[in-house]
């Protein structure tokens, strides 16, 4: 038989006294959301994304899935929200059957998060080194061990069932697809300067949307017919491109380069060329998101939400852009200055790898802002400071349309796009913000969206 003394039993008490207890669920959640952990796990995401060089299109499914990730992990502890499934395309209800009663939903929304961004990454050891950051000090907080691995465990089923979804979204089928063909059609695109790159992702229409009903639902006007006789409509929208970019004051230049978002600028000096990473659109747009919840005091539910309706109308937004891009496949204006205009004629901006009709910056902006709008209200003063740790200045606005305005005139002024491609860019931009507004977020939101604009 066991004896224990009074002296052992007493030190033992004073132990067990001594022994803080773990955080409660609550507080857990209030650190969380202090710390805005979800936020700089998007951060995370885009400096890996900006190291690993992903094109735009490519970059939109990186973000899109971990959104939707994290949403979905924590949408059953609150049911003033919806879950996405049934409404996006073919994503099936998740169907836990463990215990979750230790699970903090949202703690595992940040683990499944950075569970599914990892796997669509490269650099998977940069995630890593980040999740340790988060597991040390939500640790430090003396949470429950048994709290963070139960919610570890559900966020890996959750992260299991979007990545299931996720491989069923043609994204494998077409990295086998042909490449872009180039001709000598006097209308169709071709590789620009410096670098020549063949087309980007010329079968992104073929990737399974999330709301839209199909890739071309929203198919822009086309663009004006090739016709360089001196006169002609496509002749004067050329030589407007020309003009500008012989004529930028530092304002129209300090807005082109603000916006140009571009991952892989080639540089050229002698015989020496070298790349420049950059941030891409979507990129700047999720960055964006994140200082809006941040100044809105968005709790941790609510900057999920944001974070995941934005991130599904980029991912739309750029299939329907991408659509159009390659069914008219039409020349960029570098390439027709130089060779009709001026043959030393250099854009302010680098000339992205892909065909011009529409621009993407004015697709892609548009459907974020509309969405941004109806999520948070028009007139949404804020600091964009995104891309000030890649060498640029921070800018003001006094609305989120009001900086997607000045992203699509931004490639007129880096003399990369002409006039209809940004002005028909808007418009198919707006349709397809305002069908995610509508299928997501419900008709008062569609028609505060149609009053606004």
């Amino acid at each position: 038989m066991w004896r224990i003394s009074f002296s052992t039993l007493l030190l033992m008490m004073l132990g067990l006294s001594c022994q803080k207890a773990y955080i409660s669920q609550t507080e857990l959640k209030e650190r969380l959301e202090e710390h805005d952990f979800l936020v700089q796990s998007v951060e995370q995401l885009t400096e890996v994304q900006v190291h690993d060089i992903f094109s735009p299109p490519v970059a939109s499914r990186v973000y899109v899935y971990p959104c939707i990730a994290a949403y979905e992990a924590m949408q059953p502890a609150y049911e003033e929200y919806e879950t996405f499934a049934g409404r996006l395309q073919e994503l099936q209800p998740l169907n836990v059957e463990a215990d979750t009663s230790k699970v903090s939903h949202e703690l595992a929304a940040i683990y499944a998060f950075n569970t599914v961004g990892k796997s669509l990454i490269f650099s998977e050891g940069m995630v890593e080194e980040w999740q340790a950051t988060i597991d040390s000090t939500v640790s430090s907080w003396n949470t429950s061990p048994k709290v963070m691995e139960a919610s570890k465990s559900y966020a890996q089923a959750v992260a299991d069932h979007i990545l299931a979804w996720a491989k069923t979204d043609n994204y494998d089928q077409t990295r086998t697809m042909p490449k872009f063909a180039v001709t000598e059609e006097p209308s169709r695109w071709k590789p620009t300067p410096p670098a020549y790159m063949e087309g980007i992702e010329p079968h992104w229409n073929k990737m399974r949307t999330m709301v839209l009903e199909s890739a071309d639902q929203f198919q822009p006007a086309p663009p004006p017919p090739f016709d360089m006789e001196e006169g002609s409509e496509f002749y004067q929208l050329t030589k407007e491109v020309y003009d500008v970019g012989n004529n930028l004051n530092k304002e129209r230049r300090l807005i082109a380069s603000f916006w140009d978002c571009n991952p892989y600028v080639m540089n050229q000096t002698g015989h020496v060329m070298f790349a420049t990473k950059k941030i891409t659109p979507g990129g700047h747009w999720m960055g964006i998101t994140g200082i809006a919840c941040q100044k809105a005091e968005a709790d941790l539910m609510a900057t999920a939400h944001i974070h995941a309706i934005v991130s599904i109308g980029l991912y739309d937004a750029f299939i329907s852009c991408w659509d159009e891009k390659y069914r008219s496949a039409l020349i960029r204006p570098e390439t027709v200055i130089n060779e009709y205009m001026d043959p030393d004629w250099i854009p302010a901006l680098q000339t992205p790898p892909f065909p011009e009709h529409t621009s993407g910056h004015s697709v892609i902006s548009t459907a974020a802002a509309t969405l941004l709008t109806d999520l948070l209200g028009d007139n949404f003063s804020f600091t964009d400071d995104v891309e000030v740790k890649y060498g640029l200045p921070e800018r003001q606005f006094d609305s989120f349309m009001q900086a997607s305005g000045e992203a699509a005139i931004s490639r007129l002024y880096g003399g990369i796009h002409y006039r209809p491609a940004i002005e028909d860019g808007v418009t198919q931009g707006k349709k397809v913000g305002r069908l995610v507004s509508k299928e997501l977020l419900g008709a008062e939101a569609q028609q505060l969206s149609e009053q606004q604009q």
